[in-house]
């Protein structure tokens, strides 16, 4: 969750001290959202919590697809799924 009494920082910040914003991200494991001009334009987030993110969204993606399948029929029975798999 982002905190906006830290995590709101202006681009030309990034600019003086990238450093310093890379650091944050690494130490709260929370998104930096950059703004230009009052607006936000980017967010600025750890690889290590980006990378645990997109695996996260993936599986979950995954999970809505298998219910969409059994919802709309696109089920093998268990028998028939050991016979494909060869076990």
């Amino acid at each position: 969750m982002v905190k906006f009494s830290e995590d709101v920082i202006p681009l030309s910040d990034l600019k003086i001290n990238p450093g310093k914003v890379v650091n944050q991200t690494n130490e709260t494991h929370r998104p930096i959202l950059l703004t230009s001009r009052g607006r936000g334009v980017a967010v600025v987030q750890s690889l290590t919590d980006y990378e645990t993110t997109m695996a996260e969204l993936q599986f979950y993606k995954a999970i809505a697809q298998g219910l969409t399948d059994v919802q709309q029929g696109n089920t093998v029975s268990l028998a028939d799924a050991k016979q494909l798999l060869g076990c």
